[in-house]
């Protein structure tokens, strides 16, 4: 039992180790909706 414990553990191990340099090598494109905001004047110290 604590050899199939270990190798889930391994495989674990590698599922996150994989996930983690997909989502570092990964071209996440960036957004391209175009946002305005209108900001109250009275936000700003004079």
């Amino acid at each position: 039992m604590s050899r199939v414990i270990s190798v889930l553990f391994v495989l674990f191990l590698f599922v996150i180790g994989g996930g983690m340099a997909f989502l570092a090598s990964w071209d996440m494109p960036a957004p391209s909706k175009t946002v305005e905001k209108v900001i109250p004047d009275e936000r700003f110290p004079r």
